[in-house]
């Protein structure tokens, strides 16, 4: 069995990963011809979209083989709208390459994107592209990778006529590589001040790998994805210096669920990344009935049926129904699955051109939300469905999703805010068996308070759990805290609560031969989860809540000289400025403002920078709405 890598093409939008990742394939042999994205004929952006849009929306997965190593890439979307793609991706990565333009350099999604590799320690090498166009700067943006992305970058290779078509790439100097690899490895350091010509070029190489694999350093690679130039160079660093799994079959089956498709007869396919163990046909991945009817895995560039997939490997699964991206299968150190990008800050109310495909319509989105599990669809009383975003080329590719694969047109009313509601401060209630407020065969009491996050707790005896409804007290705590969690999606004012610990503070349900009090039909499970949402109200109207905007961190460069008319269009769209620079007459400026107002200042950033303003955003958190609270609710 063959090494393996599963490596992750990341990149800002247009910096030419997709591009990259034809001419890898094309290198190895597995593709007869590079695709080009302007021509829409590209392996890996396989939607319709993708292809007249020129941006990678979905993941892809393609295979080539380096040596012994057989490569799994996976190709991620760069536009911001799909970051929720990106970050299902870089939980199951060996190795990522970070790619940045020579001309445009580093810019806003390539710092979001460092950022998310260097929190979840993913070795990563760059490959800084497009050094045959006019314009290329390889030295500057080595700088700038420096200065921005924090990173201790190491040049393995030189650039030579950059800006031009005879642009090319040789082997960097080894003296670079000392004074990068130093500061954590005090033996090399000695062994080369004691004897320059005892430390091998094998030990440096092996000391960068070491150090590359534990995210302290950032190997740098320069080329072009369309010429070729540089990419063999690349192709030999990825498989020596990025940590390869090793094939193994021992140890409990374990993996993650990254990406969730449907087939051509509508049927599910789960994709997964194992860790260890295997998982083979007839398994069954949960408690319920799920069970593996069929494995794909890569060989050699195609998608091959088999019996098993492996620890290493990355398989298309079948049978699974109920799975659901982010899903651990088995139990290893990797089954938290933690989103570590921003929620969406925006709604749209969608409807369809025609009124008998209400039904359909619904349906649908629930399929697209298998996929996108961060995209939430929420009823209006009116009837109107709603669709959580992160911006409006998501709504552009929602809409042709359906049109195309259900054939379902669709309507988005204008785009608005996503609030969210926070208890202000402590609330109480319960229901009593038996109460003329109480239509249930059970009854419960919970209570409210602020927290960071989402909490539930348990706090009441086990005595008072129906034990032939749930099969013991952890499976009744799972389930109200699911019963709460649901009921949580609508506040006082109609919008989602965060931040809160919910406690269960008294539970009982109905027996036909118990007590008077507790006299009636045996409770069921339908009982705590319909009267969960009634008591969760009182307690919050006890509790209070306050509704919160999302809110934008926004870092603005621009020329020194566009200062004040930068920090007048700020001021107009409502941001607080929070610090200003000027280095090398250019100014930096940061300031929070409503999510909202983002797209307006991105539309007037140019006009008052003559073109030269560049803009960079990041979520940052949520603060409470001034004046009169928006709601959802026609009544409180």
């Amino acid at each position: 069995m063959s090494r393996t890598l599963n490596l992750g093409i990341l990149a800002h939008v247009d910096a030419g990963k997709t591009t990259l990742t034809e001419r890898l394939l094309y290198e190895a042999g597995a593709i007869g011809a590079i695709g080009r994205v302007d021509d829409g004929t590209t392996l890996t952006d396989s939607l319709d979209l993708e292809r007249r849009r020129g941006i990678t929306i979905r993941s892809a997965v393609a295979s080539l083989v380096i040596g012994d190593v057989s490569v799994n890439i996976i190709d991620t979307p760069g536009h911001p709208d799909f970051i929720a793609e990106v970050d299902r991706v870089l939980g199951v990565l060996d190795g990522a390459v970070l790619v940045v333009s020579a001309v445009e350099g580093v810019q806003p999604q390539t710092r979001v994107l460092m950022r998310a590799l260097r929190r979840l320690r993913v070795p990563t090498v760059m490959f800084i592209n497009k050094i045959d166009r006019g314009g290329a700067d390889v030295a500057a943006v080595l700088r700038e990778i420096q200065r921005r992305l924090g990173v201790r970058a190491v040049p393995l290779t030189e650039a030579s006529a950059a800006g031009t078509r005879a642009a090319a790439v040789a082997k960097a100097a080894p003296d670079g590589l000392i004074d990068a690899l130093a500061d954590d490895d005090e033996a090399l350091f000695a062994a080369y001040v004691a004897d320059s010509a005892r430390v091998t070029p094998d030990r440096l190489w092996a000391a960068l790998a070491e150090q590359t694999a534990k995210s302290l350093v950032c190997p740098v690679y320069a080329g072009s994805a369309m010429t070729g130039v540089g990419t063999a160079e690349l192709m030999d660093g990825l498989v020596s210096l990025l940590p390869v799994a090793e094939p193994d079959d021992h140890g409990p089956g374990a993996g993650r669920i990254f990406k969730i498709e449907r087939g051509a007869a509508g049927e599910k396919i789960a994709y997964v990344r194992m860790f260890s163990g295997a998982l083979q046909v007839r398994d069954r991945v949960r408690d319920d009935a799920d069970k593996v009817t069929g494995i794909s895995v890569f060989e050699r560039g195609a998608w091959v049926r088999r019996s098993t997939v492996r620890a290493g490997d990355i398989g298309k699964l079948s049978g699974l129904a109920h799975v659901r991206v982010g899903e651990a299968i088995g139990s290893s150190a990797q089954d938290a699955a933690p989103h570590h990008f921003a929620p969406p800050t925006l709604e749209a109310r969608i409807t369809p051109d025609r009124h008998d495909q209400h039904v359909a319509l619904r349906a649908a989105l629930a399929q697209l939300v298998e996929q996108d599990p961060l995209i939430n669809i929420r009823s209006e009383p009116s009837g109107e469905l709603s669709v959580s975003l992160y911006g409006e080329v998501q709504k552009e590719v929602i809409q042709a999703t359906l049109a195309a694969d259900y054939g379902i047109a669709v309507t988005f009313r204008e785009t608005s805010p996503l609030y969210i509601e926070r208890p202000v401060g402590v609330g109480a209630a319960e229901e009593i068996l038996n109460s003329p407020t109480n239509p249930f065969h059970a009854a419960i009491g919970l209570r409210v308070e602020p927290a960071s996050g989402f909490a539930f707790r348990l706090d009441v005896d086990y005595q008072s759990v129906p034990l032939y409804v749930y099969r013991n007290v952890d499976e009744f705590a799972a389930a109200m805290q699911e019963y709460v969690r649901a009921a949580l999606g609508e506040g006082l004012y109609g919008w989602q609560v965060n931040d809160c610990l919910v406690t269960m503070i008294s539970s009982n349900y109905s027996i036909a031969d118990g007590p008077p009090s507790r006299r009636g039909p045996l409770a069921t499970a339908a009982d705590f989860r319909k009267l969960t949402p009634l008591v969760l109200m009182r307690a919050l109207r006890q509790a209070g809540t306050r509704v919160c905007e999302p809110m934008s961190r926004a870092r603005i460069d621009a020329p020194a000289t566009s200062l004040g008319s930068v920090l007048g269009m700020l001021a107009r769209h409502g941001a607080v400025i929070h610090g200003q620079s000027v280095h090398d007459g250019s100014v930096s400026v940061e300031a929070d403002l409503p999510a909202d107002r983002l797209p307006g200042v991105q539309r007037a950033l140019p006009p008052v920078t003559n073109g030269d303003g560049v803009l960079e955003s990041a979520f940052a958190g949520y603060q409470p709405v001034r004046g009169e609270p928006p709601s959802r609710r026609r009544t409180r």
